[in-house]
């Protein structure tokens, strides 16, 4: 991806990378100074992550945690910042650990400058894995 990088594009490409279960490339979309957020964490879970190191180290297990195998909904509104993208989308697949099935909904604001991403909001409905939260704050 070079700095022109559309945030579409680059969110798409992101995904891409994400099924395809290369974290060091997804890492790569990612600005020095990033910062990822989880405003709906549930306890005991980050809500916050500064620096591209901390998104890496948080990411490093992601597909021994989670075998996603599709986003079946993504949609993509644009903002009037032409930086920043909303996204509503789908992830399915499933829980490495137990094999149960994985079906999260999301939305994200995302923000893109020079071609890399310096802020994600990750809007996720901790509900949808309270069961699992014990498994998984066990493993970030």
């Amino acid at each position: 991806m070079s700095a022109s990088t559309a945030p579409v594009d680059l969110y798409r490409h992101s995904l891409h990378l994400l099924l395809e279960k290369d974290i060091p490339a997804w890492i790569d979309l990612w600005d020095e100074n990033g910062i990822f957020e989880f405003p709906f964490a549930p306890e005991g879970w980050p809500k916050r992550l500064e620096g591209k190191a901390a998104v890496a180290e948080y990411m490093r297990g992601y597909p021994d945690r989670i075998d996603l195998h599709d986003f079946p909904h993504v949609e993509i509104h644009q903002t009037t910042a032409p930086e920043t993208i909303v996204v509503e989308m789908r992830g399915v697949g499933r829980l490495v650990g137990t094999g149960s099935p994985f079906d999260m909904s999301y939305i994200a604001v995302v923000t893109v400058k020079n071609g890399l991403i310096t802020r994600y909001r990750d809007y996720w409905n901790p509900l949808a894995v309270q069961d699992r939260a014990a498994h998984f704050a066990g493993s970030n």
